[in-house]
């Protein structure tokens, strides 16, 4: 499994992460246990976490079940803490009255660790502009918790202004941005502001939602359920529905999966460090990382062909773009 370093923080990570976002808590604990083995075994050193709402009904918390859930079964793989980097969120859901020292003291509570190695921040909630929001998050490398710090959906302007107030200070600036890239949602990572920022302050992307929800699987062609049954009339993934056939000839043609395409595609993108990817069973672990091979063995037309699917009409090759964020 290749690797890539993020930024200057010291924290290197695999071009494929394994996230939890609506997964460990809807399948068995077994199910659980072989996803997380199945990726280490493959190579996967990045895991992502958060604390999320409970959706299923049954959770004993309302919120944060998802980290108590990953916690237990990351120890029930067997995998040694010191071998993972875990990564995990900064929602800022309760400020002011939680600060971000003690939100983050209660998902390792829950996770049952004593650090994260990248803690991702949400934007700034309203009341809290960019420098105190950035000399929060410091304070928590500081104490140890968290070796390193990432935004989450911010905009160029804002992790601009961060790099800059972090470089002036002497202080660690972000290294990670985890933002949607697929296909069918290029805008914000292909951004030329958002990479003119990127590169300032020597951060690189973390890719999510390359599936689309995985409607860029084909799956809910023949009327599969998933994350999204609704997916054929769903206004907001349209343009993956309307992706989808083109996209299942190009894989026909290359002997590949749809998905394998799809998921090659930010891995293309010089600025992607890794991408950010989900299973509910071991098997799928193992086609996820088929699409690092694909990514490498593509030539120069079909990865031409590839990167039109989706494409406004305006979209520049990313290869093209001066990108040095990794």
């Amino acid at each position: 499994m290749p690797t890539r370093a993020l930024g200057a923080s010291g924290v290197t990570v695999s071009r494929l992460a394994l996230g939890s976002w609506r997964t460990f808590e809807r399948i068995s604990r077994d199910e659980g246990v072989a996803v997380l083995r199945a990726a280490r075994e493959l190579g996967i050193t990045f895991l992502d976490d958060a604390r999320y709402d409970d959706e299923t009904g049954a959770a004993p918390m309302r919120t944060g079940y998802s980290e108590v859930v990953f916690g237990e079964l990351f120890r029930a793989a067997g995998w040694p803490r010191e071998q993972a980097i875990v990564a995990n969120k900064l929602w800022w859901e309760f400020w002011p009255e939680q600060s971000p020292e003690q939100e983050l003291d209660a998902s390792l509570a829950r996770m049952e660790f004593d650090h994260v190695d990248l803690v991702y921040a949400a934007p700034p909630p309203d009341g809290l502009d960019v420098a105190e929001a950035v000399e929060r998050i410091v304070a928590l490398l500081e104490t140890g918790k968290a070796r390193a710090w990432g935004v989450l959906n911010w905009t160029a302007a804002q992790v601009l202004e961060a790099a800059q107030i972090a470089d002036m200070r002497g202080w660690p600036g972000p290294s990670a941005a985890q933002l949607p890239y697929s296909l069918v949602h290029r805008d914000v990572v292909e951004d030329d502001h958002l990479i003119r920022a990127l590169a300032a302050a020597n951060a690189a992307v973390v890719a999510s939602a390359a599936l689309a929800g995985g409607v860029l699987t084909g799956k809910y062609d023949t009327g599969a359920d998933g994350r999204h049954p609704d997916a054929l009339t769903e206004p907001q993934l349209a343009a993956a529905v309307a992706a989808g056939p083109e996209l299942a000839a190009l894989a026909a043609e290359s002997g590949v999966s749809p998905a394998a395409l799809a998921l090659a595609f930010p891995l293309l993108n010089p600025a992607v460090a890794s991408l950010l990817t989900g299973a509910t069973h071991a098997e799928q672990v193992h086609a996820n990382v088929a699409a690092l091979q694909v990514a490498e063995t593509l030539d120069e037309s079909m990865t031409a062909r590839l990167r039109a699917i989706g494409a406004p009409s305006d979209a520049v090759s990313p290869a093209q773009a001066p990108v040095t964020a990794q």
